[in-house]
This record gives structure tokens, sequence and C-alpha cells, in this order.
């Protein structure tokens, strides 16, 4: 009995063995830079490491400011003769100084005041035009609650008719209200970029499909399974994904480390508090790992769905 030519013997094999290993691996070309996915997943994750990295450094902010001021008052006396302001804002610091709830009192110098005031009112200010209120600086033991300054107020009046006194945190209030929202749209762009992404996933994966139509009839021919198919654009969609969400952090982190020096020379103290920590860093560090699996499952997902409806 003749043998079989190769060409029929590799027929008869292709029939009867399962479908896997390099045979899978055939169905589609690996994952390369050819491709637009990864481009897409690097400019996704790029932005996508700016936008979280803005969004942590907000909330490191707001949370610095807060726990700052959240003991601090200020108390002014607001009058026109210079020796009764000075005499008033004496009687309230030595007041204070023995409130049980105010840890320290400190009287703001008017050298101090004046050098604030330079930038807007110029140097050598006339007190006679432009009577300067007498400052002092209040930190408490706690929070500055509103019961807390309604007590310290009713004090104050007592022996300075011409003095009030304000929580910190209320003249920061519109500020921290504008970080909140800057945070909110930090999230917002991190959702729409992360579904921009699966969405270049899902169009990648549908496109794959369609060009290879044919092939994935023959292989079902030849026992081959949805899950066995999808497996394989699954991995040829991870090496993508990885290249690109490799490249995203390379280029995210350094825009971040750029943006990070040009805020720093500011020399603000409160611009410093939005400086990022470890656990920053690792959740930054995580956007691509959290890309690339997002992106697998997108396109098994996508493939299996698109094989049910195939058959």
């Amino acid at each position: 009995m003749t043998a079989a030519p190769p060409t029929e013997r590799r027929k008869v094999r292709r029939g009867l063995v399962p479908f896997r290993g390099d045979r899978a691996n055939q169905l589609l070309p690996q994952g390369s830079l050819a491709g637009p996915v990864p481009w897409v997943i690097a400019i996704m994750v790029a932005l996508t490491v700016i936008a979280t990295a803005a969004g942590l450094a907000l909330s490191n902010l707001a949370d610095g400011a807060r726990a700052e001021l959240s003991g601090g008052a200020t108390v002014q006396v607001v009058q026109a003769d210079p020796t009764e302001r000075m005499r008033q804002a004496e009687r309230v610091e030595q007041m204070l100084a023995n409130f049980p709830e105010v840890a320290t009192v400190r009287q703001v110098p008017e050298s101090e005041l004046e050098s604030l005031l330079e930038p807007w009112l110029g140097a050598g200010v006339d007190e006679e035009s432009v009577p300067i209120p007498a400052l002092i600086d209040v930190r408490l033991r706690e929070e500055a609650t509103p019961d807390k300054l309604r007590r310290m107020r009713a004090a104050i009046l007592q022996v300075a008719p011409d003095a009030r006194i304000d929580a910190q945190s209320t003249w920061l209030r519109p500020v921290f209200s504008a970080i909140t929202s800057l945070q909110y749209l930090a999230i917002a762009l991190v959702v729409l970029l992360a579904g921009t992404s699966l969405a270049a996933v899902f169009l990648a994966a549908r496109s794959a499909l369609g060009a290879n139509r044919e092939t994935i009839e023959i292989v079902h021919l030849l026992g081959g399974t949805d899950t066995q198919i999808a497996r394989v654009f699954q991995r040829t969609v991870g090496v993508d994904a990885t290249i690109g969400g490799t490249a995203g952090l390379v280029l995210g982190m350094a825009a971040v480390l750029f943006l990070g020096r040009q805020f720093a020379a500011l020399d603000s103290g409160m611009v410093g508090g939005g400086g990022l920590g470890w656990l920053d860093w690792v959740a930054i560090a995580a956007v691509p790992v959290i890309t690339v699996a997002l992106a697998m499952v997108t396109a098994r997902l996508t493939v299996v769905a698109a094989l049910r409806k195939m058959l």
C-alpha cells in the first residue's frame, strides 16, 4: 500500500490534532507597533497618568490645607487710631492667652503686615490714608467650630469692641470648592480616557475578526473552539496593550515630573502641599496594568460575542 502524499498527510493531521499551541498562534500575527492599537493606548495611558497625578495632587493639597487651617483663626482689630488699635490688640492677645481652647497666640508685627501688603499698596504705606488693622494669629487645640468661634467672639468683644474673629478655613472655602470641582473633572477625564481605550480595542478586535473570517471558519471546521480563538486574540491585544501602556507610562511620568518641577519653583506653601506620596506613585504605576487587563478582557468578550453570531 502506497503512502499518502505529504499534502494529504498534513490535511489528515490538521483534522485530527486539536487546535492549540503553535497552530493557534499562527491564526493572528502577534502584537507589534505596526497596528494602531499600541499608539492609541500609549496616548490614552499618558493622558490618564497625567490626569490621575493631577487628581491625587489636588487631593493632597486640599487635605493638607484643611488640616493646617482647621484649627486656625484670625482676629482683626479695625480701628483708625493707632494707639487705640494697639491697646485693643494687646487686650485681645492677653485674653486669648488664657482661653482654655487656644494653643498659641501671636500678634503679627507691623513690618510683616507691610511686607504682605507691599505688592498691592507699594512700599512706605501711610497709615493715616490707609489704616492697617492689627492682626492676631490664633491656633486652637482642636478644629475651629462655629460654636467655639461664637464663644470666642463674645469674649473678645468685651475687651475690644472693634475686633472681629474669623476661621482661616472660611477664607479658602471658594478655593476648596474649586479644587473639588477640578478633582471631579480629573475623575471624569480618567473614565473618558478608559472608555476611549476600550473602544479602540473593541474596534481593533472586530476589524481583526473581519480580516480573518475565512481562517476562523476553517479553524472551526478543524475542531477549534470559540474559547481557543478568543484566547489568541486576547494574547495579541495583550501584547499590543503592554507595549502601548509602557510607552504611555514613560511619557506620562515624564510630563508629571516636568510639571512638578514647574510648580515647585513657585515656592508656595499651599502648592507645596500637593506633592505626591509613594502610595500615589503606586496608583499611577498601576494605570497601564489596569489598562492592559481591561483591554484583554474587552478583546475576549468582543471576540466571543462576535463568534457566537458568526456561527
